[in-house]
């Protein structure tokens, strides 16, 4: 269920940054593009697939008139911050309203014994760390032809596939180097069930990454990379796990 499905929100831009001041700093705005419309676009997304994965967990604690979910967010003392809701009364609108957002220790959740906890999307740990003994099967043709628009000129340019070819090689190459020498290269993301990892697609420079390349295990035998994602995209899907700590996909410029 979509989180503005299930509660009505008098004002969801003012909430947002409640939020974002209630947990421990952090830029939940786009870095190559930033959203002109709103100045939390990457905590949205957050919330509201942590919502649905909690949904389908059936993590939403729910009482008499009230419900609450985990955000997974903390506070600068590490207190996790819950999200609570109203029953909404009215007929023909969402079943709850929008309260406030609150640390754990806040008096109005004390009806909810005990407190939900927080979403979980994996069971096993290793499928976090890319295994650097494995190959990387990348389908080339796929990746330029279903995703020439996210790269950058010349790139961008069909007549220029073949150029981009070679460039990706090599900056497929140039990553498996990294995470070799540093596993947190691999940042995970959870997509349509399923943990995959991303690597840092130099275009121009070692130095910079330019999009984000999506390797996918196949029955543990070899990473399949069929798609890239712009830093932007790769950090909101990343940022659903837990905050990239790494410099290629740091939201900060």
């Amino acid at each position: 269920m979509d989180i503005l499905e299930f509660a009505w929100f008098p004002d969801l831009d003012m909430s947002l940054e409640i939020l974002a001041k209630m947990a421990m700093p952090e830029n939940w705005q786009y870095r190559v593009k930033p959203d002109v419309n709103h100045e939390y676009p990457i905590l949205f997304n957050y919330l509201k697939f942590t919502f649905s994965k909690l949904f389908s967990e059936n993590l939403i604690a729910i009482t008499a008139d009230k419900s609450c979910f985990n955000t997974g967010l903390v506070t600068t003392n590490q207190e996790e911050i819950y999200a609570l809701f109203g029953n909404n009364k009215k007929s023909g609108y969402e079943p709850y309203f929008f309260y406030k957002f609150c640390p754990e220790s806040d008096r109005d959740l004390k009806d909810f014994h005990p407190l939900p906890s927080i979403a979980t999307y994996f069971d096993d740990p290793s499928v976090l760390l890319f295994d650097t003994r494995l190959d990387i099967r990348a389908d080339y043709d796929h990746i330029i032809e279903e995703n020439i628009a996210r790269f950058p000129p010349p790139f961008d340019d069909p007549s220029n596939s073949y150029m981009l070819n070679n460039t990706i090689r090599g900056a497929i190459e140039l990553a498996k180097k990294r995470v070799k020498r540093n596993y947190k290269t691999a940042v995970p993301q959870y997509y349509q069930g399923k943990i995959q990892l991303l690597l840092p697609l130099s275009l121009f420079s070692p130095a910079k990454a330019d999009l984000a390349l999506v390797v996918e295990l196949d029955k543990e035998k070899f990473y399949h990379a069929s798609t890239c994602l712009s830093l932007d995209m790769a950090y909101n899907n990343a940022r659903l796990l837990a905050r990239p700590d790494i410099e290629w996909l740091s939201p900060v410029t």
